[in-house]
């Protein structure tokens, strides 16, 4: 195989130094490309990229259209027969290349994902929203934290997709986000296999604040209706959880005005149980603390944006473009 690094990328020249720093100490051994894709910034990493002269990397600017019609471009020039998919704000570990080339080796599939994790560099915020992004206590594995799944759906910011199945499928849609899953359902109609190398994972920094952790976790809420709309037969109840969790929550508050806490301290023994498995994990009391603070969020944000969509979409029957029209990108 030969491998094509696709790497779409806004404003941000700092995290492609960043990536291609981590790229020159690969262990990999074989010759393959990078691919970035300049998705009309304003603030180039052009003369970030000449810094990585002895790696072999190809530059696109085009005009802004989105991360998946840029990784649809990349693709679509790229040299390679199989390409894996990176954020621009991942770190990828030494021995990534070799262990997706060994994996594959052993058990071809025409899509794959990975999870992501946190280095110790990391700020405390992020290693907290990285434990709740990837916890079976908060999203269930859903990410790569888990292999116990029927079907993967690999996300972007990790994922590996053939040539073969690429022009097969044509790549990602325009809806962002859930471009991801939208992929990964398409390729499962067209009989391609995914599946989740838990080994092949990056660290991502996700450069985020609370705010935009919000806004980020609200619109994958608002997304996962438009996609059960489009794909019915892969609709599941778990999708409702979060929604579920946060009525469930204001329910519990009402019941406490009429003397009945005990569906609270369901709540708080949860977040007690998340409490102990952040601090077993990061041995640090403030991200323990601020895991708390990311589940609250993504429990709100996800939860909200879901209601909202569902009742634009499947009750009040809109089209998701005229609904939501930020959640598209013209092409």
């Amino acid at each position: 195989m030969h491998f094509s690094l696709i790497i779409p990328i806004y404003n941000r020249p700092d995290e492609i130094d960043e990536l291609l720093e981590s790229l020159t100490k690969q262990t990999y051994s074989s010759n393959y490309e990078i691919v970035i894709i300049e998705d009309g910034s304003t603030i180039t990493c052009k003369h970030i990229i000449e810094k990585y002269a002895p790696l072999n990397v190809s530059y696109y600017f085009k005009p802004n259209s989105g991360p998946g019609d840029s990784r649809n471009y990349g693709m679509n020039v790229a040299k390679g027969d199989y390409f894996i998919i990176l954020d621009s704000d991942c770190i990828i570990p030494p021995n990534y290349l070799q262990t997706v080339d060994e994996e594959l080796s052993k058990d071809y599939v025409d899509c794959f994902g990975g999870p992501d994790a946190a280095l110790d560099s990391f700020s405390n915020i992020q290693k907290a929203i990285n434990f709740t992004m990837t916890s079976f206590l908060t999203t269930g594995g859903i990410r790569g934290g888990s292999e116990k799944l029927d079907k993967f759906q690999p996300r972007s910011f990790n994922m590996g997709l053939s040539k073969k199945a690429f022009i097969a499928s044509k790549g990602f849609g325009n809806i962002h986000p859930g471009e991801d899953p939208d992929l990964s359902i398409r390729l499962w109609k067209l009989g391609y296999k995914t599946k989740l190398i838990s080994k092949a994972f990056v660290y991502h920094k996700r450069r985020i604040d609370w705010n935009k952790f919000y806004t980020q976790v609200n619109k994958f809420g608002l997304a996962r209706p438009i996609l059960n709309a489009w794909y019915p037969e892969y609709t599941k109840i778990t999708f409702w959880f979060p929604t579920l969790f946060l009525l469930g929550f204001l329910f519990s508050v009402v019941c406490v005005i009429f003397n009945f806490p005990y569906f609270l301290y369901c709540y708080g023994f949860y977040f007690s149980m998340l409490f102990i498995s952040s601090l077993g994990q990061n041995k640090s009391l403030e991200i323990a603390f601020y895991s708390i603070v990311a589940a609250i969020i993504q429990f709100y944000g996800y939860g909200k944006g879901f209601l909202l969509s569902f009742i634009k979409i499947h009750i009040l029957k809109q089209q998701p473009e005229i609904a939501f029209p930020k959640m598209f990108f013209k092409r």
